[in-house]
């Protein structure tokens, strides 16, 4: 009975532990965020160079929820962003910054998004202030949750 109820219990415990390793991440704490011009020689242009706050880099490298708006860029390829506006409002519209979109790259196969399906991911959020064609932040190996 003892080896029972230490087993229940080491299994309640591991799931504690393990529902706690996902955070929900909102869009306003990834807005927090500043940048900088900064100037390529390569390219001979001025970039956004984004510096993270400690909002944004306590969850690099974690697993995250998030949820926003799709918009795709290339379904042939799978290449989809999420969005915390619609697209009539989003970066790509002069409406908003670069830290209200997130690059997703989806750990499999998935279906067809709709631009501006309302959808929450999960995945691990990777900061991005080194590849200036990349967006900031970056979802890898998400998954759709609903």
């Amino acid at each position: 009975m003892k080896v029972k109820y230490f087993s229940f219990l080491l299994c309640l415990l591991g799931y504690t532990v393990s529902a706690k390793t996902v955070s929900e991440v909102t869009w306003t704490d990834l807005m927090d965020i500043t940048f900088k011009d900064l100037y390529l020689e390569r390219d001979d242009i001025y970039i956004y160079y984004p510096l993270f706050g400690e909002k944004q880099k306590r969850h690099d490298g974690q697993k995250i929820q998030i949820t926003g708006y799709m918009i795709p860029i290339d379904v042939e390829q799978n290449q989809y962003v999420l969005s915390a506006f619609p697209f009539s409002a989003c970066f790509f519209c002069g409406n908003a910054g670069p830290e209200s979109v997130m690059a997703i790259y989806f750990s499999g196969n998935t279906r067809v998004f709709n631009t501006d399906e309302r959808l929450k991911l999960e995945g691990t959020l990777e900061l991005n202030d080194i590849d200036v064609d990349e967006l900031v932040y970056v979802l890898r190996n998400a998954r759709v949750l609903h």
